[in-house]
């Protein structure tokens, strides 16, 4: 019984230091001037994913509004890429928004990039929400068919009265990865 309480107590401990932590990062962001966010695009679950793809889509050589897909983000998120590599294993990298932007900005904006969503899975409980969200990508709006397709794991929470992207962790279909018929068909919890 002891131990019991014991794990229970070093339980609660860690959850508020980690809830400090947070906290602490958020204040940093906004004294370091992180951009303020659009209401529109952070006040339910449905507005912050369409945000989300719209602020990372677009033709060739127009530049993203980059803030704006800042402001999503909850201070310390994480957007984690997953896939086969050309060995053939499969791998993850872990990045922050400014190593997303740096790294696929240049891409996006040279060649063209639209990404939509085509299917959706919710679950949600108080303040935090999984979303499946099963995109489909062309170089430009009209393509005819998508180069990519693939599933975003995308966790959300609310707080100070607005919605966080706290985590995108995704992953492409490929010959051996098909996406599951469940995952080409909505469904909201």
């Amino acid at each position: 019984m002891r131990r019991l309480l014991l794990l229970i107590g070093l339980s609660v401990l860690m959850a508020c230091a980690g809830m400090e932590s947070v906290m602490a990062q958020q204040k940093d962001a906004k004294k370091a001037g992180a951009p303020a966010p659009h209401t529109k695009d952070v006040d339910s679950v449905d507005a912050i994913l369409g945000a989300l793809y719209d602020t990372i889509s677009g033709p060739a050589g127009q530049k993203r509004d980059w803030n704006r897909l800042r402001s999503l983000f909850l201070p310390g998120a994480r957007l984690i890429p997953t896939g086969a590599r050309p060995s053939g294993e499969t791998g993850a990298r872990v990045l922050d928004v400014e190593d997303y932007i740096a790294q696929a900005g240049p891409y996006l904006e040279k060649n063209g990039f639209y990404e939509r969503e085509i299917a959706r899975r919710v679950d949600a409980f108080g303040n935090i929400a999984q979303v499946f969200s099963t995109y489909d990508s062309r170089h430009k709006a009209e393509d005819e068919k998508p180069f990519a397709r693939g599933i975003n794991s995308i966790q959300l929470a609310f707080q100070e009265g607005r919605w966080w992207v706290v985590t995108i962790f995704w992953d492409a279909e490929r010959p051996d990865n098909p996406i599951p018929k469940k995952y080409l068909k909505s469904r909201k919890d």
